[in-house]
């Protein structure tokens, strides 16, 4: 397809390994093609995010701002500027320099920062914002009429159930995710260690960037795996239960249930806290369970874990509910009619 036979968008993303940037954006980028969208990734050379070290900030926000600045430029040679989140975490900056009309893609609750001012005031210079659930869209949509909700998708081509499992393996209790993210393990942690003492041939695969640090769970009970592209797959194929365990606060209800859905394409039945998306995808099939409490996670993991039937049953409804609601084939067609839309 040459330049003149699609929209061409320029997009600004937020760095080679943003989780966001990689399953809202890239991932995507083939297909929208294929739609008549030809998308051009932008990527920045320093982190939008702050470093720990605060001593390291001004020089890192003075960094941040002047590697955006080609790609800024660049929006004007563009039909479409798409802005995957804030250029520059919880500061608006660059973004009214670019190209319009603007597309905004929140897949976080980034309004609960610096009291949403600057979220608003980005939201207002944006000409359709894409958010990733419904309460994101509820949100945005007091500052933007033109708000659209798209879940993340999901490569139904790349997260697949395995063809044929080993009989003699163990158990597999799984997680994935940044380690960032561990917080929410560890609050579950207390009912993690009931099962792991109820069911001994079980383990806990955790799969991510660094390891974790349980007080209660024997290190041997642990398979750590190191997160990359293909570990990640493989990982959650050998699982058998896949868990989100989340607190239930304005940022979790946020989130938009990716690492759920990656379990599910994978024929991977799941244990989830009912928290905002997670509990509209329960509601879709019977595809796992939710727990709220410690008692609630222990007798669910313990429950599947001794019924296989049931988690083959929920592993085929998840994958089903993935192709049907959350595959890039969906999605990518709504996308692409939206940023057509814009330039018509």
């Amino acid at each position: 397809m040459s330049a003149a036979d699609g929209v061409r968008v320029a997009a600004l993303t937020g760095g080679i390994n943003v989780p966001s940037t990689r399953f809202r954006v890239r991932q995507l980028i083939p297909a929208l093609r294929e739609n008549g969208v030809l998308m051009h990734e932008f990527i920045p050379h320093v982190s939008k995010y702050p470093p720990a070290a605060k001593w390291l900030r001004p020089l890192w926000g003075g960094a941040a701002l002047t590697v955006r600045i080609p790609a800024v430029l660049a929006t004007h040679h563009y039909d479409i500027t798409f802005l995957q989140r804030e250029l520059v975490s919880t500061f608006l900056t660059l973004e009214p320099l670019t190209k319009r009309p603007r597309v905004l893609d929140v897949d976080d609750a980034i309004f609960l920062y610096r009291g949403g001012r600057f979220a608003e005031r980005l939201a207002r210079r944006c000409d359709l914002i894409i958010c990733g659930n419904d309460y994101l869209g509820d949100i945005f949509s007091q500052w933007n009429k033109n708000v659209r909700v798209i879940p993340t998708a999901v490569d139904t081509k790349r997260y697949f159930p395995k063809k044929a499992m080993d009989a003699s393996k163990r158990e597999v209790i799984g997680w994935t995710g940044t380690s960032g993210n561990l917080k929410y393990l560890y609050e579950i942690e207390p009912a993690l260690a009931i099962v792991l003492k109820a069911c001994p041939d079980v383990i806990l695969r955790i799969i991510a960037d660094a390891r974790p640090t349980f007080h209660s769970i024997q290190k041997e009970r642990i398979d750590f795996i190191p997160w990359s592209p293909k570990n990640e797959v493989k990982g959650i194929q050998g699982m058998s239960i896949g868990i989100m365990p989340l607190a239930d606060s304005a940022w979790e209800r946020g989130k938009c249930s990716f690492k759920m859905l990656q379990y599910m394409a994978c024929g991977v039945p799941v244990v989830v806290s009912p928290v905002g998306m997670n509990s509209q995808v329960l509601s879709l099939c019977t595809v796992g369970l939710g727990a709220s409490n410690q008692k609630d996670w222990a007798e669910a993991l313990v429950g599947l874990l001794g019924d296989e039937g049931k988690r083959a049953s929920m592993g085929i409804n998840g994958r089903n509910v993935v192709e049907k609601y959350f595959s890039i084939d969906v999605v990518v067609p709504q996308l692409a009619r939206y940023l057509r839309d814009l330039v018509v």
